[in-house]
């Protein structure tokens, strides 16, 4: 098959994916709004179950990360600085980026590690063992039972296990900051907080819910295509995975982008 067959055969795949992407995320707010009318509201034990299982059960993972990320954040920025003597400003740098950028990032990164291949496994097998058929069967919307829970409890979840990493990450920074400027840990959160502003606050937050979305729909959608058997649950497990990421990173540069610009 010629090459360029090929590539708008996978531009035309994707652009309809995307189109699929958008359609199951309008259902699910659909259900969201208006499911108590329908009689098949969004049940709140499975919005919990799913809050219990993205977040609570990620904290010793999502703790180890953010430290890690805060300590490379106060090496890097101490050596980069101190080539022009201006070690001092550390706090500043790592403050806006851990705020900013880095802890919205690993956070989303990891939820879409971690959750969204779970979802996108759950999903695939579902449709495999045809689950999915019988719940239409017996009267009960898919998206409604399967993916609303899923994106209600990451929109929740993720901008708290963001903010959580704020506080570990700043945290273990001031571990290396604190003896190299030779300062104590409340004027290291002196200046931290004196470099930070609620908009950098909000500005993190509102990243990490979008790309909890972003995984919670992308994951959906990848297990909902799922064929093939026990192989196409863990070819589309892993395909949920890195179009997760890939969504995240590019959503990332365009928000920066539009922030900045804005």
């Amino acid at each position: 098959m010629p090459v360029g067959v090929t590539m708008g055969q996978r531009l035309v795949r994707g652009v309809e994916e995307a189109g699929q992407a958008g359609a199951l995320f309008g259902e699910a707010l659909y259900w969201m709004a208006i499911g108590h009318r329908r009689k098949q509201p969004v049940r709140l034990n499975a919005v919990a179950t799913q809050m219990l299982e993205v977040g609570i059960a990620a904290l010793p993972i999502a703790t180890l990360l953010s430290a890690t990320i805060g300590i490379m954040l106060a090496i890097q920025s101490l050596y980069s600085l101190g080539l022009f003597g201006a070690e001092s400003f550390a706090m500043v740098g790592i403050a806006l980026s851990v705020v900013r950028e880095f802890a919205p990032l690993i956070i989303g990164i990891l939820i879409a590690g971690r959750s969204g291949s779970a979802l996108a496994a759950r999903l695939s097998a579902m449709i495999i063992n045809q689950e999915v058929d019988a719940l239409r069967v017996i009267g009960i919307a898919p998206v409604r039972f399967l993916v609303a829970p899923a994106l209600i409890a990451m929109i929740i979840v993720v901008p708290c296990l963001t903010m959580w990493a704020n506080v570990v990450a700043l945290t273990a920074a001031g571990f290396i900051v604190t003896p190299s400027l030779d300062i104590s840990f409340p004027a290291y959160f002196s200046e931290v907080m004196a470099a930070l502003s609620v908009h950098d606050l909000w500005h993190g937050l509102t990243k990490s819910a979008l790309f909890a979305a972003l995984v919670a729909i992308v994951s959906s959608l990848n297990g909902a295509l799922a064929q093939g058997g026990a192989e196409g649950v863990g070819r589309m497990t892993t395909r949920a995975v890195v179009q997760s990421i890939a969504a995240i990173i590019i959503a990332d540069m365009i928000f920066a982008y539009v922030a900045t610009i804005g």
